[in-house]
């Protein structure tokens, strides 16, 4: 079912207060531009409940709220890639070949997608639930939305690789230095909190990981991951107020 686009509803503070628990740790500054940027999205992208699912304005306002996170610096040009956003009520499955849960394994079982983007312009997906309990639940180091956000600015230059258009905003040696390094211990199947696992799954996965940790457990990942941090920060432009953590 398509949502009638349009801009802000009136009741959408009301709604991020309620559903968006970064919205308390935020500057006045940062308030304002999520709120240009919450109210750019509704206005210029495609929004559509999948599986009869009913799409409402505490839907479609908490997911751009996320969304709006990572944007809070760059333009909301970085945001052409994504033609709609897709909200299905719970995860999708997906079924055919897979990687298996031991390396170098593969699976045919069904398999549950919390999110997914598509590339050349396509579509974000995501499972509500999910997005809402990650708005709700700071500090986890999980947030679908800004996972597949963050492949939506990956795909800027037509490559998902993990590299997006840094604007010149970073070093792009520097860049490549740190995440790489980072992601080859991950991919050896090292330990390296706060982020997760599945960013070992290549350069692409690793970058949405990052970004989740950065705007999500931006205290840890400061601790544990200075250098990935900081490239982290100058290509957002941005330094994330510290929120509480849950314990890993």
């Amino acid at each position: 079912m398509l949502h009638r686009r349009r801009g802000l509803p009136d009741q959408w503070l009301a709604i991020v207060e309620e559903h968006v628990a970064v919205w308390r740790l935020l500057e006045d500054s940062d308030r304002e531009a999520m709120e240009t940027t919450i109210d750019w999205l509704l206005r210029h992208k495609h929004w559509e409940a999948a599986r009869g699912f009913e799409l409402t304005d505490e839907i479609t306002v908490t997911i751009a709220a996320q969304a709006a996170l990572l944007a809070l610096e760059l333009s909301v040009d970085e945001y052409r890639e994504v033609s709609a956003v897709v909200v299905y009520p719970t995860a999708m499955i997906s079924r055919g070949a897979h990687a298996g849960p031991v390396s170098g394994t593969v699976s045919d079982g069904p398999v549950p997608i919390l999110g997914e983007a598509h590339d050349h312009r396509g579509p974000v997906l995501l499972a509500w639930d999910q997005a809402d309990a990650a708005a709700r639940h700071i500090g986890t180091g999980h947030n679908v939305v800004i996972h597949e956000f963050a492949h939506k600015l990956d795909m800027r230059d037509g490559l998902v690789n993990g590299s997006p258009p840094l604007g010149g905003r970073v070093d792009p040696h520097r860049w490549r230095e740190v995440c790489t390094e980072a992601f080859t211990a991950l991919a050896v199947g090292a330990d390296r909190p706060p982020l997760q696992p599945y960013g070992a799954t290549n350069p692409a996965e690793f970058f949405a990981v990052a970004t989740e940790a950065f705007f999500d457990v931006p205290a840890s990942l400061t601790r544990h991951e200075p250098n990935l941090y900081e490239v982290l920060r100058d290509f957002y432009g941005y330094d994330p107020p510290a929120r509480p953590e849950t314990p890993r």
